[in-house]
């Protein structure tokens, strides 16, 4: 028995800790809100960020991705909670030729934040 409640105060704990999460991800994204939506499939300056896990990047048909975008969707790459976190470190350096103006998060933290933000909205 003691075990069974170990066990639910830490899920609880977790679902707790998601939710700080996102609320914290979600101040994190105002950063973001000039040139992304993630709640709605809106583009703004970028690509709506809405349903974006696990879709191929440069692929949404509603938007004008850089060639450079285009050509890391063909080569492969899907948006998911790693290749996001990569790239929302150094957008740059990992698509060479982005538009994305943006330098990037430096903080593990604020970027797990942010992607726990955009992930609620799949």
């Amino acid at each position: 028995m003691r075990i069974f409640v170990i066990a639910v105060a830490l899920a609880i704990g977790a679902t707790a800790s998601h939710a700080q999460d996102i609320s914290a991800g979600e101040k994190v994204f105002k950063r973001c809100l000039v040139c992304h939506v993630a709640d709605k499939e809106i583009n703004k300056v970028g690509p709506t960020l809405f349903r974006l896990n696990g879709r191929a990047a440069g692929t949404l048909a509603s938007y004008k991705f850089s060639p450079a975008m285009i050509e890391a969707g063909k080569a492969g790459l899907v948006w998911d909670d790693k290749t996001l976190a990569q790239y929302l470190r150094d957008p740059k350096a990992m698509v060479k030729g982005t538009r994305m103006a943006f330098a990037g998060l430096k903080k593990d933290k604020e970027i797990a934040d942010v992607i726990a933000y955009i992930d609620q909205f799949k």
